[in-house]
């Protein structure tokens, strides 16, 4: 389903549209299609998601959700390079759904218009990274069937091949119905034209027309009446006037009559790497390893990044103030494209190894001037609790290089934004922060420059980016980091590390002392409950220890409230069909609540007080009781409709015995 978008912004929701799809709040329109509409989403940790909901006249239809059904185990099924991944999905949902990674930017043919033809670098970068995908797709056992240029978002990180909607299992499943010939015309191929088929070898064709049109601006078999088209796609040579000769060859092969001529996408894309590698300008010195096809797309792409206020907005009003810490404490975060905010120019050297033994590495000392003691605010920050025997140094920093591949690309981009949302003008400091990496010692550098900020800076910008470079784990599994180093860089001549921390270990971001604490001992509130916290607590649990607890409370709860009575319509009567427990396992919180819309202020209050207090002796035992237990918060809502009422929240220490 391609989206109708007019530059992929956030359009304002409509009335009808859902405020909740699965796990996902609501925040706006991406577009709508044939098959329903897109909605722009966020998730409990923040990250932005397309939603896509059927239409209810599709969703009626058996055979409807049977392909769609299919569609999602297809899009599942297919990872790598230059794709957008399927997050989430219910085709059995009332309103069947289906949710992936958002990428922002202009769609091939909305660039065009708007900036003209790709020539240079970026149309090799452009040419290799849609070969990339599609050789994915098809190492997949799947086949597109829609190559165009709508189908194809130039992001600020890479090109992205998008919508399976009409996608064709290879064993002969399809998504569409049977007889219906699926497919765009113009980008059609001779033989799907002749036979109403396409396999693997149609998807490399219309790859062909999509990087001459990419080229040129102009299609090579011409415009015109449907039947025309299909007379030269089938009869007539391609106009390839204006190709570059070095692409020109392999577009030609794309481009056979008979699918037997033309090459396998994974050939298409070696070859186009090779062509890139042509156009890299970067120097690589003699006995390194070859740069591999994904860093050359990434280092020679070059799009402008797209500001869109709709997501800006939507997080900045959920954040909150409080206390010494003037920023969120949960971000957004971004997969597939990312926006992409300027950071302080550095080069840094090479990556670094750690020291083997016997070896050393001299950390670079600086020693205090007048200047660096006035303007290290920032560095005078309190230290993480975490801190690894091997720490890093400026030495390391220094020696950590700029981002290569795109799981780095992407990660250095959700930081930049993210810590940029949570710090930034809005709360009385701009900063600007630049990403490096050393693979060999398994850390990130986020270096903060600009302005000379208060301490708590560096706790807020260490929390955003833990809960950031957390996401970004979870959406690459491979991502071969575990720690970051914050430096302080306000002062160019005297910088400093002035935080580090095992963003894995540190399953709770916590970036306070207080927040570590033992259970029963004083803890100072800096956090509130979430909605999206709540959904998560909604979903029935499976830990069995989870279950015991909440069935366990949710009945001395019953006692404490209800007392004795049994008036079931009594407005004050809470029951197992109004009232509940659940667990939000990323923010680590028990939430309570209960759907009781008729209760005035003063019932409420006085259900926050009583839950609250069983809430926080529930937290407190079993935290107490084993050290596994990693609910340490608790939250008590009421439930009117849509709205949410939290009344009472605190952590396990905040409770006595």
């Amino acid at each position: 389903m391609s989206p109708s978008r007019s530059d992929g912004r956030v359009q304002p929701a409509r009335p009808g549209d859902p405020k909740r799809v699965g796990p996902y709040r609501i925040i706006g329109r991406l577009g709508t299609g044939g098959m329903g509409i897109v909605h722009a989403g966020l998730d409990s940790a923040g990250l932005r998601v397309a939603v896509k909901v059927i239409r209810a006249a599709q969703a009626e239809d058996p055979e409807f959700r049977a392909r769609f059904r299919r569609e999602v185990q297809l899009s599942a099924r297919v990872q790598g390079p230059c794709l957008i991944p399927v997050l989430a999905a219910d085709p059995d949902a009332e309103s069947p759904w289906l949710a992936t990674a958002y990428a922002p930017g202009l769609t091939l043919d909305q660039y065009i218009t708007a900036h003209g033809a790709l020539s240079g670098g970026i149309l090799y970068a452009f040419a290799t990274g849609t070969a990339q995908a599609l050789a994915a797709i098809h190492a997949a056992d799947v086949v597109h069937r829609d190559v165009k240029p709508q189908n194809v978002i130039l992001t600020p990180s890479g090109p992205r091949v998008l919508d399976f909607g009409i996608a064709h299992a290879a064993d002969g499943t399809s998504v569409t119905r049977t007889g219906v010939m699926t497919g765009t015309p113009g980008w059609i191929s001779p033989e799907h034209y002749r036979t109403g088929t396409a396999g693997p070898e149609g998807d490399v064709f219309a790859w062909g027309i999509l990087i001459a049109y990419a080229a040129t601006g102009r299609l090579p078999f011409g415009t015109g009446a449907p039947d025309g088209v299909a007379y030269r796609v089938m009869s007539a040579a391609p106009d390839l006037d204006g190709l570059p000769e070095p692409l020109r060859a392999t577009v030609e092969e794309a481009l056979a009559k008979e699918p037997e001529a033309r090459p396998a996408a994974n050939e298409i894309a070696e070859l186009c790497g090779v062509l890139l590698a042509t156009q890299a300008t970067q120097i690589v010195p003699s006995g390194t390893d070859p740069t591999p096809a994904g860093d050359l797309v990434a280092s020679e792409w070059n799009v402008p990044t797209v500001d869109d206020p709709g997501w800006l907005s939507s997080t900045r009003s959920s954040r909150r103030v409080a206390g010494i810490l003037a920023a969120a404490a949960v971000i957004g975060g971004l997969t597939g494209g990312a926006l992409v905010f300027q950071s302080e120019s550095r080069t840094p050297s090479s990556s670094s190894d750690r020291p083997h033994a016997g070896s050393a590495v001299a950390p670079t000392i600086d020693t205090p001037t007048a200047d660096s003691a006035s303007a290290g605010a920032l560095a005078e920050a309190p230290e993480p609790s975490f801190v690894d025997s091997n720490e890093a140094t400026l030495a390391t920093w220094r020696a950590a290089r700029r981002a290569k591949g795109e799981a780095e690309f992407e990660t250095e981009a959700a930081i930049g934004h993210d810590v940029g949302l949570g710090v930034g003008e809005e709360y009385g400091y701009a900063g600007r922060y630049e990403v490096t990496f050393s693979q060999s010692r398994k850390e990130i550098y986020i270096a903060i420059s600009g302005p000379t900020g208060p301490p708590h800076i560096v706790q807020t910008v260490a929390k955003d980016a833990c809960l950031t470079l957390r996401m970004m784990g979870d959406i690459y599994e491979g991502l071969p980091y575990d720690e970051y180093v914050l430096v302080d860089n306000t002062t160019a001549t005297a910088p400093a590390i002035v935080w580090e921390d095992n963003f894995r270990s540190n399953t709770n971001c916590a970036t306070q002392a207080h927040e570590r604490n033992t259970a029963g001992e004083e803890q100072v509130l800096d956090w509130q409950p979430t909605e999206s916290g709540l959904t998560a607590a909604q979903i029935p649990s499976t830990d069995k220890d989870e279950i015991r607890v909440a069935a366990d409370a949710v009945q001395q709860l019953f006692t404490e409230w209800n007392g004795n009575s049994r008036l079931f319509q009594d407005p004050r009567y809470i029951s197992d069909d109004n009232t509940s427990i659940g667990f939000a396992p990323q923010e680590g919180v028990m939430y309570v609540w209960a759907t009781k819309p008729e209760w005035n202020q003063a019932m409420r209050d006085e259900w926050g007080i009583t839950a609250g207090a069983l809430a926080c002796r529930t937290v407190l035992a079993e935290s107490r009781a084993r050290k596994e237990w990693v609910y340490a918060q608790y939250a008590v809502a009421v439930l009117d409709g849509d709205d949410v009422q939290f009344l009472n929240w605190g952590s396990a220490g905040s409770c006595t015995k």
